[in-house]
């Protein structure tokens, strides 16, 4: 309880000082994690509503690997990722292993799956509703998508701040290919496996509750931007 206590008291001076490490760290939290549910949404939206709109043969085997893969460990994805961007490995000369840039690839594995499955639930409600209308309007394939993820938004955002949730928190994947540099690739959830492995609990704890706050904040933000329960007040 008074480890409680004193984080606590160290996550509101933290925020009170305005800390410079703690605003840079955050920072970096955030420029990784939104750049990479952006990709991760850029592909997994046009892919659950492909998945919702399209009937092949395996398909449904296809969306059961998505779904399994929502569950996927996110210490193998770092030490997949790693091993792509190693010296030795296929794109090693790229030189993108301990920088932001690994990290933010790291997690757009992480959380693609994440989105695509809950898009792909979503639109595929909605591909109900619309089949026979849009059917009998003799629409394309991608005329179907389009509609789909438009008028689908609503869950398409679900699913981004699903897959940003996912993000925000990872530390195993991106400790492996981000290699936790102080100033160069250190986040909130890094700093925090840092401060406890060498005992500083109050400012872990502290951090803890600063990544939960920032967490909140983000999906308020976002909802209240786009206004997502404005229809519900009327």
């Amino acid at each position: 309880m008074n480890d409680f206590l004193q984080g606590l008291i160290e996550a509101f001076r933290l925020l009170v000082t305005l800390d410079q490490d703690l605003v840079e760290i955050t920072l970096r939290s955030l420029q990784v994690s939104l750049t990479a549910v952006l990709i991760a949404t850029a592909i997994g939206a046009p892919l659950g509503s492909w998945l919702a709109v399209t009937r092949f043969r395996g398909r449904r085997q296809a969306i059961a690997c998505i779904n399994a893969l929502m569950g996927l460990p996110p210490v193998v994805v770092g030490l997949f990722v790693y091993l792509l961007f190693s010296r030795s490995g296929p794109f090693g000369v790229l030189g993108l292993l301990f920088t932001p840039t690994a990290m933010i690839i790291a997690q757009v594995f992480i959380a693609t799956p994440l989105v695509v499955s809950i898009s792909h639930q979503g639109l595929r409600e909605l591909w109900a509703q619309y089949h026979d209308l849009l059917i009998s309007l003799n629409t394309s394939k991608r005329q179907r998508m389009t509609t789909l993820i438009w008028d689908g938004r609503r869950a398409l955002l679900t699913a981004a701040l699903a897959g940003f949730g996912r993000a925000i928190g990872e530390v195993g994947a991106i400790m492996i290919v981000g290699g936790n540099i102080d100033q160069a690739t250190r986040v909130l959830t890094t700093a925090i496996a840092l401060e406890t492995s060498k005992g500083n609990f109050s400012l872990a704890l502290g951090l803890g509750i600063i990544l939960i706050l920032l967490a909140i904040a983000v999906n308020l933000a976002i909802h209240n931007l786009l206004r997502t329960e404005r229809a519900s007040l009327w």
